[in-house]
């Protein structure tokens, strides 16, 4: 058996020209989606996501604005700038991107971004509306797994999923979504003995671990979905996932490559979180309905 690569870039680029319908119908009612991002110090990944975020807000037709700090700033000053943004009418979508310098406490500044303006679902409101199934915003990454997931025809009602890594941002939402699609979930991490034990029974087995290479095709049932949230850069300079890619495509039936394939994905659902927010906006806005039934 040799697996389906998912081509990630290919439905990014979809769901993108479907952001961009959205975005051309909000213009007819007045309304331009705006993302606006927070960067604090001069970490090279951040930069470079932050480039990327905004080269898709171009391409889907959003308006961006990037608000850069020096890693000594201080937490009142990016507080008080948030807090002046959920008050702008113009921006739909506020991001802090991670990580954030040791002074600032993470929780504090998240919790400062609106709920109706958290685009990348990390307030506690979205965090706790996971569980009851009911968030206005899911975050960025799982959400693209579900679309990638969907996107292929693949049903996760009553498969055994398991998901390595447990962290706030992937691996816990992503077992609540997973759940909510009546899945049944096991998430391992850094303390589970014996990793390989759970990701052999596993009919679709999520990857965000943060380790190169970590998951072998030994650790892979025969015909197992693969979808590697990781991505690591090696000593080489080359980037490589958590999963052996060429080792265990060669036993899945689908498997995600890295690059290429949940990454493009993230940053389209992030899109596709300010365009929804913008709806929002323009659908309660004094006298909407009228103009909806005009």
């Amino acid at each position: 058996m040799v697996a389906k690569v998912i081509d990630g870039k290919a439905l990014a680029k979809k769901v993108r020209q479907e952001c961009s319908v959205r975005v051309n119908e909000l213009a007819a009612g007045g309304v331009r989606p705006g993302l606006a991002v927070i960067l604090v110090g001069e970490d090279a990944a951040s930069k470079v996501y932050v480039n990327n975020k905004i080269k898709a807000c171009i391409e889907v037709g959003l308006h961006s604005e990037v608000y850069r700090f020096p890693g000594d700033a201080s937490e009142a000053a990016v507080i008080a700038e948030i807090e002046r943004l959920n008050a702008d009418d113009t921006i739909h979508g506020i991001l802090v991107q991670l990580p954030l310098p040791p002074q600032f406490a993470l929780r504090k500044v998240l919790e400062t971004i609106s709920r109706d303006k958290d685009v990348d679902g990390f307030h506690l409101y979205n965090v706790g509306s996971l569980v009851v199934g009911d968030t206005v915003f899911p975050p960025c990454t799982p959400f693209g797994v579900q679309r990638i997931l969907e996107s292929e025809n693949i049903s996760v009602q009553g498969q055994n999923v398991v998901v390595v890594g447990a962290s706030n941002i992937v691996g816990k939402p992503m077992a609540l979504m997973l759940m909510q699609k009546e899945a049944t979930v096991a998430i391992c991490h850094a303390k589970t003995r014996d990793l390989a034990q759970f990701t052999i029974l596993a009919d679709i087995l999520v990857v965000a671990a943060g380790k190169p290479n970590l998951i072998t095709a030994p650790m892979v049932k025969t015909g197992a979905v693969v979808i590697d949230v990781g991505i690591n850069r090696l000593a080489d300079g080359s980037l490589v996932g958590d999963v052996d890619f060429h080792g265990v495509k060669e036993k899945a039936s689908y498997i995600t490559s890295v690059p290429g394939g949940v990454g493009p994905m993230t940053v389209t659902m992030l899109m596709w979180n300010t365009v929804q927010s913008a709806e929002r906006f323009l659908a309660a806005r004094p006298g909407a309905a009228l103009e909806y039934a005009a």
